[in-house]
């Protein structure tokens, strides 16, 4: 699942939450969604690690950030579907 995907998904979630289907979201299809970020964001820091070129490193910390936001948006809603 590529990150678009998966901000896709949140997204469809947060939609869930907002029109009150919250029974509709499976705690473990958010949690899959969690591991999915946490893995992508391991794999930027690796790879921001390695880049040697300016551009390409400046190109992999904006997507990291990007990643980083959609955790925050993974976590918030994990709490406020009640699954600690």
């Amino acid at each position: 699942m590529g990150l678009e995907s998966m901000t896709e998904k949140l997204d469809k979630y947060y939609d869930r939450l907002e029109k009150g289907k919250t029974r509709k979201i499976k705690p473990g299809h958010v949690s899959k969604v969690i591991n999915k970020l946490n893995t992508k964001a391991g794999q930027l820091e690796v790879e921001i690690s390695e880049a040697v070129k300016p551009d390409k490193k400046q190109r992999l910390e904006r997507k990291l950030a990007l990643v980083r936001k959609q955790q925050e948006r993974a976590n918030w809603l994990q709490k406020s579907i009640g699954e600690q």
